[in-house]
């Protein structure tokens, strides 16, 4: 079974039992702090989750990309990916854990073939607080698994949510294949490390909610979410023993192979593996609509980092830098027919992987005479410090394994084993910084952070009036405190322009406008005039969302219901984000929500 084929059974699968398809969001999620990227297909549902109705109805079915970097350390391992695409179907109030269970082994095992002795499941075993999940155990018993075949375990394992200390939670059923290997142990499961099985689908169910004294209260709207990784399933499926021997890396490797063949160079398999990977998140990063560049910060480290982990595996191996781009090529023709942006920003790809392959040589560069000078300072026969060689590593971005080489060549020797106890005392403190980022989970949906959404449309509505039509979205940001607002435009915008555009968003506030909303045919909306640069990603039924005299755009929401709760609206910067593209960074004022005076 091909990808494509496999992407088409599944959305018809699901189609057919009632669900509409809505085509896969950004990469970049949309006015949700918690996260760096989308790293589930929950992310683009939040409202929905929470309660708002969706254009296209209560069932869902989406493929959707993803980028998950937790475990970025772990790529080249047969299982683990930064970038990969998960299906989903989605219940909004509607069905529960019968159909839900029902439908995912109708799949599995009628449609794909799945023989049913080879599927294990795992459900939520109960606690103190929450009674055992009784109810997925003898759904699945009424389907012929057998008692040895469904396993219970406890929060860590099958329990999703929720993300802060309050909130939508609930157990959920992960359905995983049996790779038919031996049990390492009389402990062996589904929850083992050894290989045995591989999770290939996971069934949430949002049944609970979380209260501020720690108890758990019924969701008046129960939710099912779910998730099953296409390259994970299409190993399994064709009977692979990895993803990388899958027609989805196949191109790339075959072009990977023949690089290093003509170069006489060599390379491990697990470093092929990083490479191939690692190339193909990238052009999906920089190919999204929302266009970044790698950079030092958020989405843009995570960028730079995983291409020049593939700059150094080259110079490791003696290979020029610059196949890089021969490699992405391969991925843009490879998936253009699916995600049609990589080749619309085919040539932005190109440029940025290039750009940073030339600032990358000049680091090396820095690098080289900086451990030139530690080498030197230390002398003959003598040992550079783990201190030192992880300097030159986190400071100039210089590799341990040329650090290892310089030194050699000189007659000297590094104290690898201290470098490796501050490289993972260095990992650990990035893990736990970043851990509130990498978890996902529902986005804010205060009071304060939908007036600051409704705050974005009237920038973005007076952007255009003052600047004119070549404005136009290309990604935001909201926290509680403040909007972020990423917009094509070719230069910087004066003080003038922004004090104009300023003045036209407070007028609107003064006049305390009533913000609508209404459901519509997509065609429609543009008919009515409406913005939506991303509105592909909500189908053929959307949401607009009307401030009249001001702006009519395609969104999902959630948004103040009177322009007056904006109070007041401030530009606090404006800047570059990348080429083409301007950043503003603004505020309102902060209201007490329970007695609507501002702070």
């Amino acid at each position: 079974m091909t990808a494509n084929e496999l992407r088409r059974i599944y959305v018809n699968f699901f189609e057919e039992r009632g669900h509409k398809e809505i085509a896969s969001a950004s990469l970049l999620p949309e006015n949700d702090p918690t996260v760096l990227f989308t790293t589930a297909g929950m992310h683009p549902l939040v409202p929905y989750l929470l309660g708002e109705s969706h254009p296209q109805g209560r069932r869902l079915v989406d493929i959707q990309k993803c980028v998950r970097t937790g475990d970025i350390d772990e790529v080249g391992d047969d299982t683990h990916l930064t970038f990969f695409e998960m299906m989903g179907n989605w219940s909004l109030g509607d069905y529960f854990k019968e159909e839900s269970i029902s439908m995912s082994f109708d799949f599995l095992t009628n449609n794909l073939n799945i023989p049913m002795e080879r599927l294990a499941v795992t459900v939520f075993e109960g606690d103190l607080l929450v009674p055992r999940d009784t109810e997925s155990e003898t759904i699945w018993k009424n389907k012929g698994l057998k008692q040895s075949q469904i396993y219970s375990y406890g929060r860590e394992d099958n329990w999703w949510g929720p993300v802060g200390l309050t909130g939508p939670c609930g157990p959920d059923t992960e359905i995983f294949y049996d790779m038919g290997k031996p049990k390492c142990s009389d402990n062996c499961g589904p929850a083992c490390k050894c290989g045995k099985y591989v999770e290939i689908w996971n069934n949430v169910f949002m049944q609970f909610n979380k209260e501020a004294d720690g108890s758990f209260t019924e969701l008046q709207q129960k939710n099912v979410d779910t998730g099953m990784g296409l390259e994970r399933v299409l190993t399994v499926f064709n009977g692979k023993t990895n993803v990388y021997d899958t027609e989805l890396f196949i191109p790339v490797m075959t072009r990977l192979n023949i690089i290093i063949g003509e170069s006489g160079a060599e390379m491990s398999t697990r470093d092929k593996r990083i490479i191939c990977e690692h190339i193909r998140a990238a052009s999906f990063v920089l190919g999204d609509p929302r266009k970044i560049c790698p950079s030092n910060t958020e989405q843009g480290y995570i960028l730079r980092r995983l291409i020049r982990r593939m700059i150094r595996i080259f110079k490791k191996s003696g290979i020029n830098q610059n196949y890089l781009c021969d490699l992405a090529e391969v991925i843009i023709h490879q998936y253009t027919n699916v995600y049609s942006e990589l080749a619309e920003n085919g040539e932005f790809i190109i440029e940025q992987i290039q750009k940073e392959c030339d600032l990358f040589a000049k680091t090396l560069d820095l690098g080289l005479k900086k451990a030139d000078q530690y080498l030197k300072n230390i002398g003959m026969n003598t040992v550079l410090s783990g201190e030192s060689a992880f300097k030159l590593y986190d400071t100039f971005g210089f590799p341990i394994e040329f650090t290892c080489e310089l030194a050699e060549e000189r007659g000297c020797s590094v104290d690898v084993e201290s470098f490796r106890e501050r490289y993972a005392e260095h990992q650990n403190k990035s893990r736990k910084g970043a851990k509130d980022k990498f978890k996902g989970g529902l986005a804010d949906h205060s009071i304060q952070t939908a007036r600051l959404h409704t705050a974005t449309h009237l920038l973005n509505s007076s952007l255009r009036k003052v600047l004119g039509d070549e404005v136009s979205q290309r990604g935001s940001n909201i926290t509680p405190e403040r909007l972020r607002f990423d917009f094509s435009f070719h230069r910087k915008v004066t003080p003038d322009e922004l004090e104009d555009v300023e003045r036209i968003v407070n007028e609107a506030i003064e006049k305390n406008i009533e913000v609508s909303v209404k459901e519509m045919k997509l065609e429609d909306a543009y008919c009515l005039g409406a913005i939506g640069v991303f509105a592909g990603k909500y189908g053929e039924n959307v949401k607009v969302y009307s401030i009249p005299g001001y702006s009519d755009e395609i969104c999902g929401g959630p948004h103040a219901g009177n322009t007056g709760e904006l109070v007041s609206f401030k530009i606090i910067k404006e800047e570059a984000s990348s080429a083409g593209v301007r950043r503003i960074k603004a505020v309102i004022t902060l209201l007490d929500i329970n007695c609507g005076n501002s702070i």
